[in-house]
């Protein structure tokens, strides 16, 4: 069995790509290799630190702003790749003691040759893998083309730099991409050929339920037991169409719909009263650094007069503690939601959908490209929200049509209120997941990965 290094930029966060990793790791020590961590950022988690490794220090984000977006903190090109190559030589010393330290044989990066916020990193690690000759599973999970993005060179020898390290074509590197689109896409512009292998969940472990240690979760957050609460569970980014989430708790607001929760009743028995309230319960983090779509949602739900909490500040990768205070993890808000949100507009994949599905919550869901071209044929039972945009407001926030928000509304107060409709959709799309996208099927695909590598 083999030593395996996964590295990212950084670990032990709730983002997808922190997730997907330790679904990897889990999955590689149960075929028995020894797995080790190594990250900009270890997010109190046992790891290895290359602190350049951190997309977000402040001289890999001016490296990042300067190479894509406008070169103002150099005098020309050269300064700027003067400082991108000094980087790359102390990530490469630090990569180089991981190695050595823990005698790897299969290297493992993260998104560190396809989505381009850290250069130097890029260069590193195709410097070492291709002087030492080790094995290298290259994981995509996002590229800096994609329209989300749109990272543009802003000169010559940066777009050298790109064409040749994002990502690299190495004998020793195999890659793996999480979706066919980026697949077809990577050989059109590279002709590098990848592997898909999807993001998955633990089908089989515990359900998450409500405990001794998260019991007083709805207290915390100022909600109360009879309150519907709409998880929306991803990181507020803009391209997560979060605005959508708003617009649907919206109508559920509505008194129509209001007055038939409260003659209905909840599907577990719950009573939706005179002093009920529908919230949206926002648990990610806010990525933007500027605060601008942040300080747009907050604009959209006081115009629309929903009930919100923002949550980011008691919720961690696991449990824990911070200034004195409880932290939950991400799986405990599920065991407290009735409903999920999933709008984004944009996913490489989407590890949230899997957690709806795995928390058998039903999921108010966009349809991404994604999620038509690889996840829609398998047959979930969804709530959709279409896949086209109506529009866009006067603050930059997209909409969708009064109908497609009236329908969705529609279908999700049955499932509020019917217990039958509910366990028939949140069973099935249980079944589907574990039969698709369960750890089995990820230990399939990298048994078969490795094994062409020969170190298996």
């Amino acid at each position: 069995m083999s030593n395996i290094g996964i590295c990212h930029y950084k670990i032990g966060g709730t983002d997808g790509v922190s997730l997907e990793m330790d679904k990897w790791k889990v999955v590689l020590e149960e075929m028995g290799h020894t797995v080790h961590l190594c990250g900009g950022d270890l997010g109190g988690t046992e790891g290895f630190l290359i602190e350049e490794l951190y997309h977000h220090r402040d001289d890999i984000e001016r490296i990042t702003r300067n190479a894509f977006d406008r070169l103002t903190d150099h005098e020309n090109e050269e300064g700027l790749i003067t400082g991108i190559l000094s980087l790359a030589d102390r990530i490469e010393q630090g990569l180089r003691s991981f190695i050595d330290e823990f005698s790897i044989d299969i290297l493992i990066p993260n998104n560190i040759w396809s989505i381009g916020v850290n250069l130097p990193a890029a260069i590193a690690f195709a410097r070492v893998v291709r002087e030492q000759g080790i094995q290298t599973i290259a994981h995509h999970h996002d590229f800096h083309w994609e329209t989300f993005r749109g990272m543009m060179p802003t000169s010559a020898k940066v777009r050298r730099l790109v064409q040749e390290y994002l990502p690299p074509s190495d004998p020793n590197v195999t890659h793996v991409v999480i979706n066919s689109l980026v697949q077809a896409e990577l050989r059109k512009r590279n002709g590098v050929e990848s592997t898909v292998v999807p993001n998955v969940f633990d089908f089989a472990g515990k359900p998450w339920c409500v405990d001794e240690y998260n019991r007083g979760f709805r207290e915390t957050i100022e909600v109360n037991e009879n309150d519907i609460l709409v998880l929306q569970a991803t990181r507020i980014v803009e391209r997560k169409g979060i605005e959508l989430a708003i617009d649907l708790v919206k109508e559920l607001g509505k008194p129509s719909n209001i007055a038939k929760l409260q003659h209905d009743g909840l599907y577990n028995g719950r009573q939706f009263d005179k002093d009920s309230r529908i919230v949206l319960i926002l648990a990610g983090y806010a990525e933007d650094k500027t605060g601008d779509y942040l300080s747009r949602l907050r604009w959209k739900i006081d115009q629309a007069g929903i009930e919100t909490r923002f949550i980011a500040d008691r919720v961690a990768s696991q449990r824990g503690e911070r200034g004195g205070k409880r932290l939950y993890s991400l799986w405990d808000c599920y065991a407290f939601a009735d409903l999920v949100t999933y709008p984004s507009l944009f996913e490489g994949w989407g590890n949230q959908f899997l957690e709806a599905i795995r928390a058998k919550l039903p999921v108010a869901i966009f349809e991404y490209p994604v999620y038509k071209a690889d996840i829609q044929a398998k047959g979930f039972d969804v709530i959709s929200l279409g896949s086209v945009v109506e529009g866009t407001d006067e603050s930059g926030l997209v909409y969708l049509s009064k109908a497609m928000i009236r329908r969705a509304t529609d279908q999700i107060i049955e499932i509020l209120a019917d217990s039958s409709v509910r366990q028939a959709m949140v069973n099935r799309n249980f079944e589907l997941g574990s039969d698709y996208y369960g750890l089995e099927t990820l230990k399939q695909r990298l048994d078969g990965i490795i094994k062409q590598t020969g170190n298996l």
